[in-house]
Order: structure tokens, then sequence, then C-alpha cells
């Protein structure tokens, strides 16, 4: 005895590989498929349908197909009204709960689809009743409350996968995806410097989330700039980031290293600590510039323009400074509350933020990931962030032609970027600054 029902896929379902993956998903475990209608979108502004019946040997199996198929934007035809249970205990969710993607996603309640708010991957979806109708939001696995009535299965939910654009036209056309180091550094960092200022224009918010390779290749300087003209209005880090931008207003250094001779200077490798150790007798980062101490830099920009930022705790800070969460809960909280506010992010070469960030953005934010190792980039998007675009070369040579092109117009670079260069190490990112943390 089989199993059938049927899906349907719609938008530019040819151009984005949506149906071929869907057909694949299919006979890849072990199912079939009858394509009943397709119609081909044959202009750039038209879209495709595509209605098929599927069919496998038992329910299970068909289930297990109509999962995956409903994770790359395939919707029944025949929708219902979706399940919800409640959760038996704090912290505990039913069996099958439905796990979100980071697509935009409705669910189907008395007949009525109700977008889904705060959208991310790996959550689930709570429905709540309110005086203006129902509420359908996400929450973390630990957020969750006996009673609250939890989605179950994939029936009564629509996922909506945004599409690329089918061209480069707009400040936004050159985000189609992909990992290369190939482009040419000085056209690409033009046209991420427009979508960057199309998104302030057009009164979005950017997220910067940086590691501490971006101030040891000397662009800290840079990025304090866009931060004080505004173009920047949260920054996400690790402890590291933060001591080292410090340490280079203090000392003069990052790491130990001399910024101007590129020597370590006698007792240089204890300068972060001192560092820290400053900043802890001050109160922390705000009453460090407050006081004078702090005079300069990243960090000094967002204080004097209040710039909120997130610093991440690690088992492995230095101190910390008094400014770094370091409960991993309540950093992943003050991470969440940042990327849901973000229209555009630009990842600076660090790997466990840009993931730890990644997860938790819609897949409708606009990202940037920078780092001269292609296998951040590539983890990025395999994590699922796959509306990223991602750019190899050295983050010292980015990020001031990024702010040369969107504050004086001009380009600082002429080459694809220095595939030796120091600026996107991503273990050193991580060596310093972990998880995720907050002003």
């Amino acid at each position: 005895m089989t199993a059938t029902r049927t899906v349907e896929l719609e938008g530019h379902i040819i151009d984005s590989g949506m149906m071929q993956r869907a057909f694949g998903i299919v006979m890849d475990l072990g199912g079939d498929f009858d394509v009943e209608e397709f119609t081909v979108g044959k202009s750039k502004t038209k879209e495709s349908y595509c209605r098929m019946a599927v069919t496998a040997e038992t329910d299970d199996d068909l289930q297990e197909i109509l999962h995956e198929l409903h994770q790359i934007g395939a919707n029944l035809t025949d929708p219902v009204d979706a399940h919800v249970e409640p959760a038996p205990a704090d912290r505990v969710v039913p069996h099958g709960f439905y796990s979100t993607t980071n697509h935009p996603t409705k669910v189907r309640y008395e007949g009525e689809w109700v977008e889904v708010d705060d959208i991310e991957m790996d959550c689930a979806i709570v429905l709540e009743e309110t005086d203006g109708g129902v509420r359908a939001y996400t929450k973390v696995l630990n957020a969750i409350e006996e009673g609250d009535r939890v989605v179950t299965d994939e029936a009564g939910i629509r996922v909506e996968p945004p599409e690329r654009p089918r061209d480069s036209s707009g400040p936004f056309g050159f985000m189609q995806g992909g990992v290369s180091s190939e482009r040419p550094s000085e056209s690409l960092i033009r046209e991420v410097a427009d979508a960057l200022e199309a998104t302030k224009e057009q009164g979005g918010k950017v997220l910067v989330v940086a590691g501490p390779a971006l101030i040891h290749a000397g662009a800290g300087d840079d990025l304090a700039r866009l931060v004080r003209e505004g173009y920047v209005d949260m920054i996400s880090a690790g402890n590291g980031f933060a001591t080292h931008d410090i340490e280079r207003g203090l000392y003069g250094t990052s790491l130990g290293m001399d910024m101007e001779t590129m020597e370590h200077p006698r007792k240089g490798h204890k300068h972060h600590i001192y560092t820290i150790s400053e900043v802890i007798r001050a109160g922390g980062i705000e009453e460090a510039v407050e006081e004078g101490l702090i005079g300069s830099g990243i960090m000094y920009e967002c204080v004097q323009n209040d710039v909120p930022y997130v610093l991440a705790g690690s088992i492995r800070d230095d101190g910390p400074l008094p400014d770094t969460i370091t409960d991993a809960v309540e950093a992943q909280k003050a991470i969440r509350e940042q990327a849901h506010e973000a229209d555009m992010v630009l990842m600076l070469s660090t790997l466990l933020h840009s993931v730890a960030v990644g997860n938790c953005l819609p897949s409708t934010t606009k990202v940037v990931c920078v780092d001269i190792n292609p296998a951040t980039v590539t983890q990025l998007l395999d994590r699922g962030s796959s509306q990223a675009i991602g750019m190899v070369t050295d983050i010292g040579t980015f990020v001031p032609t990024l702010a040369d092109e969107i504050l004086t117009g001009e380009s600082a670079v002429t080459d694809g970027g220095d595939a030796e260069g120091d600026g996107g190490d991503s273990e050193s990112d991580d060596s310093r600054g972990g998880h995720c943390a907050g002003r």
C-alpha cells in the first residue's frame, strides 16, 4: 500500500534550482513523483509553478520526504490548521515539534495564515492568543515554558525561501551567493559599500560581527571611522576584539605587536592583560572612556556615539573585561536581540561569531562574510545562512577600502587582495573571544 500527497512550488523555481532539488529529494529518499501541472515563467519578472503528486511506500516514508521538501519551500496543496500541543514542562517541547528554518514562515490557524515573528533556524513555534488575535513566534528550546502552545509536524505550515535577484541590477543585485577569491576585490567592495549605503538610506540597521584579526591586521581605525560616521549601528564581537582594540590605544600594540613597527616590544606580550586590568579598575569600558583612559579606537567610538555592542564570553578569555557576558545563554539572548534588529550584517574575520550570529538571522537579512580562509565562509553557508555572500580576501585590505568607498568615494586598492595577508586567521579570532556578550 502506498501513500500520496500533493505539493506545489512557486516562484523562480528553475533559476533558484528549487525544482531540481525537489526532484532529487524525492528520488534520493526512495519516493516517486508525478508532475501534474508545470507553468514556466518566460521573463525575468514572471514566476513558475509546479504541482506534483509525491508517493512513497509508507506514511512514514512519505512524511520524511514531505519534511525535506518543506525545508526548501514546497508546500502542501491541501493545507490544514497547524497541529498544536502544550509543552509538558519548562524547556521541554512535545514530541514531533516543528523545528524552524530561517525562512519567512506562516502558520495556518483557524483557517487563516499567521506570519511567524522573529523567525530563525532551529527554534520551536509558539501560538499565543492576544487581544488582537493569535500571534505566532519562535522560541529557543531553553525558553519554552510549561503550557506553551507548540506547533508540531509540518501540517499547516508554509515556508517561503527568499529568492535572489535574477540579474545584478540595484544595490543588492550582487548578492547572489557563493564564495570566490577570484572576484575583483575593488569592484565587489564598491558593491558592498553601495548596499550598506542603501540600507542606511532606507532606515535600516547595520550590524558588524568582528574578530580580533581585524585589529591585528591594522583595520581598527577604519572600522572606528565607520562607527563614528554613523554607518555601523551595532557590533557583535568577543572579549579579545575589545581587549586588543583598547590595547592598541593604550600601548600601540595588538597581541603584543607594535602596530607601527611590526616588532614585539619588551613586555609587549603582557599588554593585553594590563589592558584588561586597567579597564576592570575603571569599572568597565564606558567608565574607562569617561575617565579618559580610553581615548581612541572602535570601543571608544561606540561609547561616544551610543552604538551598542555585544561582547562574547569564552572559557579561553583572559580577564575577562567587565562588559563581557560570561553566561553563554545570556550571551545568546543578547546576540539574538541584536540579530533581529539587523537589516544588513558584515561578518569580518571571525568563524565562531559568524556562525553564532548567522544562526539567529532570518534568511531575508543581507549578509556579507569576509575572511582570508574560505572555510569560514563555506561553513557559514553550509550551516544554513544561504543568503550570505562570501569574499575571500585580507581583512586588512577590505575594511580600509570599504571605509574609503563610503566616506570618500575613492578606492584604496587596485588588485584582488593579498592572499598571504594576516587579516583572516579564524583560529586567532577565537583565541580570545568565543561565544557571545553585551553592553
